[in-house]
């Protein structure tokens, strides 16, 4: 799988419409997008806790109601979209949705529920008590990804007899997201991959930006890669054969 990760926007305008416009332009259908809420509870597609980085005016976002939230600009020229708004405006896409604020939870929900977007969304977060409380107010299974313990249970707990209990750990969740290292400590190897198979669980990769490294993962047998560089991604696989991919 090939994730557009906040979309695509080499010239910095992360999770905007734009960006995930270039992304499904450019053939992408899983797009890679972060939830926070403001304080009125509207759920926006915005990764920071602080606007500082990317917009046009400083401060934590969850204490602005939507109205000020929808005047602020990314890049001084981009609005921060609703989560809704991705998903209707893209209907043929799937959503790989990282749960970043313990206040988006609820918002998150119910969004899924509202649109039935069960088969459409991957839920992911570092915090498993964030996923594990979007899952519990949903009214069928979504597909999920392992929080920060998860993951690293699965790499430190090393030997095969760790399987049964690694079983127990991960028992809601189809996959590990996880970055290729950790500091010094390599998470993605041939093995890795191998063992994540064994236990029925997909490995993707993030954030994936070289194309040498794409092709060295992808030869590892890694089930997806999470990029800024749609385009880069896109001729790698294009060059493998593999474009689109699951065809």
């Amino acid at each position: 799988m090939a994730f557009a990760h906040r979309g695509f926007s080499p010239e910095g305008l992360e999770n905007t419409l734009t960006a995930f416009r270039a992304a499904r332009e450019l053939g992408f259908t899983h797009l890679e997008t972060d939830v926070r809420a403001t304080a009125d509870g509207v759920l926006v597609a915005f990764h920071d806790e602080r606007l500082d980085r990317v917009t046009d005016r400083s401060g934590p976002l969850r204490g602005l109601t939507w109205a000020s939230v929808s005047a602020t600009r990314i890049g001084g020229i981009e609005r921060i979209p609703r989560f809704e708004e991705l998903a209707e405006e893209f209907p043929d896409a799937l959503f790989n949705v990282d749960v970043k604020s313990a206040d988006a939870v609820v918002p998150l929900a119910g969004v899924i529920e509202g649109l039935r977007l069960h088969d459409r969304i991957l839920v992911t977060s570092f915090s498993d008590v964030r996923r594990r409380g979007v899952l519990a107010l949903l009214s069928r299974r979504v597909a999920s990804s392992a929080g920060l313990r998860g993951s690293a249970a699965f790499r430190l707990l090393g030997s095969s007899l760790a399987d049964r209990a690694l079983r127990r750990v991960l028992h809601d969740v189809d996959c590990l997201q996880v970055p290729e290292r950790a500091g010094r400590l390599r998470v993605v190897t041939p093995r890795t991959v191998a063992r994540a198979h064994r236990l029925g669980l997909q490995l993707h990769v993030w954030v994936v930006n070289d194309p040498a490294d794409m092709a060295r993962l992808l030869d590892a047998g890694v089930d997806g890669l999470v990029t800024d560089r749609a385009d880069v991604l896109r001729g790698v696989l294009e060059a493998r054969g593999a474009w689109p991919p699951g065809r």
